[in-house]
Parts: structure tokens; C-alpha cells; sequence
């Protein structure tokens, strides 16, 4: 029961959190980080053995429930986690939590239901991560739009109202696209089998004539790359991104554009591997094209936190490439670029967030000088720039390098192409420190340091892109395996419950 409880959990805070806020705005913010430290021990204590890391290294999958729930229509409540959806759960966990911290004095207005939404978005990303059901995986993928609609809407902005629909429009076509192939799927899988089922293990394998393979692959592909987001499918994403409050942008950065990359490595290759490949380089073109397109008008803003927002664009372009690139070596690196993404973005958006509380504007041209009034903030801010640029010894240089060297081995071309994003990625990230930190400070602009609050959050987030610079081997792995099994085609149906392999 405890992926159950993983999603269960932060639901059931959020329930609690709602109505205690209208009579202390501090419960709220306890009960949700009560409610993430919960799920956070529970999956550290059940993962965390060196036995359980032993069957996560051989591949196998450890299954935890899987029940009827629909039955009439082949659907179950089917939860599992293997080495990818492991290390995405605790990505998950990390920054709900730094999410919370962030927002602790930011948010002043309905501070209940603000932090049901968050929860409540937070347990519906859980659950991408972990359904092997194809309608549970859709529930959850809706679940994670409404309560993210509202995070923007109600506390972004100046021009929140617009980013919110604009982000719902895209998201809810996406959505309807996946839901339409997913019963595509399931059709075709009946009328070879005679069996109608949503289980992704039963799935695998569907026979299909190759030109329908392909038209039921794209309702997928198109839903995840808008997600990622994809040129030409980002244009909700620095909208959302700029009008959402701190922590928004944080769930955002970090947690939401991933259910799109890890949708395409779960379920577009194995459920399609021979119309995969048919599109591979065309997918390789557009993370190409995102990775440059992204770079070049991130240079181009005035506004630091749409200047961040395009920088994710850029960024994820990595893991597209590094996904359809198809080898071991890029697959892996665009998992590492996913985590190291989620944490020096999202760590860059808190640092916008900060200096915004304390000069109320996000205009670089109304910045400087921040180096010799908030030394402490203005190093921080130093240390993710150069994170975002790929220095040595972050995660996002282990993450580039390994994309750029595995599809080096697949295009040289597309591989050079993608390596001027480096170039332009250290033009943007020195643009920031030296507009924002450097020069001088505007007259009469008084600020205060990081507190022991956010210096202590910025640390926990210093620490992992560190961890992930100097020493991603634990990460690999775990998901290497899957990697492998991907090379031939689909993974297997290798579970193992974990209490019955104890036994």
C-alpha cells in the first residue's frame, strides 16, 4: 500500500490544510510540509536498503498494487515504480517541499487553498510517475491541470488571467490527443487479441499495421511534447511561467515539464518502438531547434523571469535529443539533464521570486549592484548561472555532455549544432549576473540578505546539483537497466514484489 499512500498522503494534507487556513495562515504551510516529509521517509525507508537497490540495478520493477477498479472495462488501479520512476518520485518530494519553503511569506492571501492546490498537483504528478495503467495515467495527467490552472490564476501576476487559460488551452488539447490514441490503442490491442485492456505490461507489443502505429503514436507524442515543452509547441510555457507565483514556476520548472519527457521515454518507444524510430530524427531536429531557439530569446528579455522560462526551453531540448539520440550513453544523460534541470531552474526561479519580494519588480534594466548589498543572495544566484551553463562539476554538465556524446554517435551534425546551445547558454547565464549582481546598485534601493529560511533551502539545493555533478553514478544506476531493455525494444514485465523477493 504505500505508493498508495504516497499519493493519498498529500491529498489528504490538502483536504486538511483548505479549512485551517482560515484560521492561521501558518497550519497550512506545517500540515504541507508535514504531509511531504511523510511520503519523503516513507520512500526513503523502503528504498533505501541495499537489497532493494540491488533489485532496482538488475531492472526489475517493484510492484506494489495492483487492483480492480473498473474491471468491466480492463481498468485497474496499477502502481509500480522501476529506477526511472524512482528517481523522478523523489525529485518530486525534494522540491514540493523547497516549494513550500519558498512560499512561506509569499503567500498572504487564501493560504489554505493555495497550498491544497500545490498538494493536490504534487499528488497528481506522483501519480504519472508511478500508474502502469494507461486510464489511470490519464487521470492523473488531468489531475495535475486543474490545481496548477488555479496556482496561476489566483496568485500569479499582472497578466495571470491570460497565462492560466493559455496554459489550459494547450495542456487540455494535448490531453484530448492522448486520450483519443490511448482508446485507439486499447481498440486495436482488442480487435487482435480479443481482449480490451488498459494494462500497459498487456499492451506491449500490440500488433498494428505500421501507418496506424504511427497515427496512434502522434496523439501521444503531440500531448507530451507540449508538455516538455517542444518547439513549436512551448508558447504557453513562458506566460505560465513568468505571471505564476515562486513556487508555481518551481513545480513547474521542475516537476511538470518532466511528466512530458518521462511519457515519451515510458510509453512512446516501448508501445511504438518501430514508429519511434520512424521519427527519430525529425524529434532530434525539433530538440535542435528548441535547444537554440530557446537560448537565443532568453538573451533577448528584459524581464528576468521570462528570461528564465525560455532558458527551460532551451534546456529540455537536451532531453529530447538526448531521448531519440537512442543510445544508452544519451538516454541516461537526458535523465540526469531532467533532475539536473528540475534543480537549477527551479532554483533560479526562487532567486527571481526573492529579489522580487524585496524590489518588486522583475526588470533587469531597474537591477545591479546586488554583489555589495546581498552578497549572500547574489553568490547564490552566481552558483545556478553557472549550473545553468554547464560548468564542470554540476549536474547539467554531466547531464549535456553525456546527450551531446551519445548522439555524437548517432548524427555529428545534429550533435554540433546542439553544442552552440553551450556557447549561447553561458552568453544568457553571464547576461544575468552581470545586469543583475554587477554595476551599480539602483539610488535609495536598500535590501535585505537571504534569512536563515531561504539560505538553508538554497544550501539543500547547492548540495544536489553538486551530488549530481561530482557523483551521478548511483543515479545511473538505477536507470540504466531500463535503457538496456529499451535497446531491445520494450522493457520487460520483470516485477517483483519487493516483500516477495525478501521472502
Amino acid at each position: 500500500m504505500i505508493l498508495i499512500w504516497l499519493i493519498i498522503i498529500p491529498l489528504i494534507g490538502g483536504l486538511i490544510a483548505w479549512p485551517l487556513g482560515r484560521k492561521d495562515n501558518a497550519w497550512p504551510r506545517w500540515i504541507s510540509i508535514a504531509s511531504l516529509v511523510i511520503d519523503a521517509v516513507l520512500l526513503m525507508r523502503f528504498f533505501a536498503g541495499a537489497f532493494t537497490q540491488s533489485l532496482l540495478s538488475q531492472g526489475f520493477w517493484l510492484v506494489q498494487v495492483k487492483k480492480p477498479w473498473i474491471p468491466q472495462f480492463g481498468i485497474n488501479i496499477h502502481l509500480a515504480l522501476d529506477g526511472l520512476s524512482l528517481v523522478l518520485v523523489a525529485l518530486t518530494l525534494f522540491l514540493g517541499i523547497i516549494s513550500v519553503i519558498c512560499s512561506w511569506t509569499e503567500i498572504r492571501e487564501r493560504v489554505g487553498f493555495f497550498h491544497m492546490n500545490l498538494l493536490w498537483v504534487l499528488s497528481g504528478i506522483l501519480g504519472v510517475f508511478m500508474a502502469l495503467d494507461l486510464f489511470l495515467f490519464y487521470f492523473f495527467w488531468e489531475l495535475m491541470l486543474v490545481p496548477m490552472y488555479f496556482l496561476i490564476n489566483i496568485w500569479g501576476h499582472e497578466n495571470r488571467v491570460y497565462a492560466s487559460i493559455k496554459f489550459f488551452i494547450f495542456t487540455q488539447a494535448g490531453g484530448l490527443l492522448m486520450l483519443i490514441s490511448i482508446f485507439g490503442l486499447i481498440l486495436a490491442h482488442g480487435s487482435a487479441t480479443g481482449f480490451y485492456t488498459f494494462d500497459y505490461f498487456e499492451l506491449l507489443g500490440t500488433p498494428m499495421a505500421s501507418k496506424t502505429a504511427f497515427w496512434i503514436m502522434m496523439g501521444f507524442v503531440i500531448a507530451f511534447l507540449v508538455k516538455v515543452p517542444a518547439f513549436p509547441f512551448h508558447p504557453w510555457l513562458p506566460d505560465a511561467h513568468t505571471e505564476a507565483p515562486t513556487a508555481g514556476s518551481v513545480v513547474l520548472a521542475g516537476l511538470l515539464l518532466k511528466t512530458g519527457a518521462y511519457g515519451i521515454l515510458r510509453f512512446v518507444i516501448p508501445l511504438f518502438p518501430d514508429a519511434a524510430t520512424a521519427i527519430g530524427t525529425a524529434m532530434m531536429v525539433l530538440g535542435v531547434i528548441g535547444i537554440l531557439y530557446g537560448a537565443v530569446l532568453a538573451f533577448g528579455q528584459t524581464d528576468l523571469k521570462r528570461l528564465v522560462a525560455y532558458t527551460s526551453v532551451s534546456h529540455m531540448g537536451f532531453v529530447l535529443l538526448g531521448i531519440f539520440a537512442g543510445n544508452i550513453i544519451s538516454l541516461s544523460g537526458a535523465v540526469v539533464q531532467m533532475l539536473a534541470h528540475g534543480i537549477s531552474t527551479g532554483a533560479l526561479f526562487i532567486v527571481v521570486g526573492m529579489i522580487q519580494m524585496r524590489i518588486h519588480t522583475r526588470d533587469m534594466d531597474r537591477m545591479g549592484g546586488f554583489w555589495s548589498s546581498v552578497p549572500r543572495l547574489s553568490a547564490v544566484g552566481l552558483v545556478f548561472a553557472l549550473a545553468s551553463l554547464g560548468l564542470p562539476g554540476f549536474g547539467n554538465f554531466v547531464a549535456e555532455f553525456m546527450v551531446l556524446l551519445g548522439t555524437f554517435k548517432v548524427n555529428i551534425a545534429i550533435a554540433a549544432l546542439a553544442a552552440i546551445g553551450l556557447v549561447l547558454a553561458a552568453v544568457y547565464s553571464l547576461w544575468i549576473v552581470q545586469r543583475a549582481f554587477h554595476g551599480e546598485t539602483p539610488a535609495g534601493l536598500k535590501l535585505v540578505d537571504l534569512t536563515l529560511r531561504e539560505a538553508g533551502m538554497m544550501a539543500s539545493l547547492i548540495v544536489v546539483i553538486l551530488w549530481l555533478g561530482l557523483y551521478p553514478r548511483p543515479v545511473l544506476n538505477i536507470v540504466e537497466p531500463l535503457f538496456k531493455s529499451l535497446q531491445g525494444g520494450a522493457p520487460q514485465e520483470e516485477t517483483l514484489p519487493l516483500e516477495e523477493a525478501r521472502r
